[in-house]
């Protein structure tokens, strides 16, 4: 099952699980006001663009983008010199301002889940399979760059 649930799918279930938790809870899915709004839309809209670029250094430097095929390529620079993991730093904050645009409180923890899944089933792999395939290369990418931010 792991092999088939993607990052990007579980993404995609994240949103949908803002949106029904909030309908099923009674919240009604309206914006919220104020500050609130406005660090929504600045995590949703700086989330969207950091997955993007993420995925197109990947596909700049023609390397395997899914989790749980071998990589082609160590790719340290670009936003992968801020952060070893910017398309999942990138979900996490798309769901969450997500979350706040909304008023959620449910979908606060549903991006919680997400980190907390990432970080603990997508990443570990990742970088036992980095370490693997890079070695000493990887290691001090890893030392230098944090996982997250």
């Amino acid at each position: 099952m792991e092999q088939k649930l993607l990052p990007p799918r579980l993404f995609q279930i994240g949103m949908v699980l803002i949106v029904t938790l909030d309908v099923v809870l009674g919240e009604r899915p309206i914006l919220a006001s104020g500050p609130v709004f406005w660090i929504g839309v600045l995590l949703a809209i700086t989330g969207a663009i950091i997955t993007v670029g993420g995925a197109g250094q990947f596909s700049r430097r023609e390397t395997n983008i899914n989790t749980f095929l071998k990589p082609d390529h160590l790719v340290t620079d670009g936003l992968f010199a801020w952060s070893r993991n910017p398309m999942y730093l990138g979900f996490a904050a798309v769901l969450t301002g997500t979350a706040l645009l909304m008023g959620s409180g449910p979908g606060l923890i549903v991006a919680a889940g997400f980190v907390m899944i990432a970080d603990r089933w997508y990443i570990r792999f990742e970088e036992q399979i980095m370490a693997e395939t890079f070695g000493a290369a990887y290691e001090a990418y890893r030392q230098k760059t944090r996982r997250w931010l």
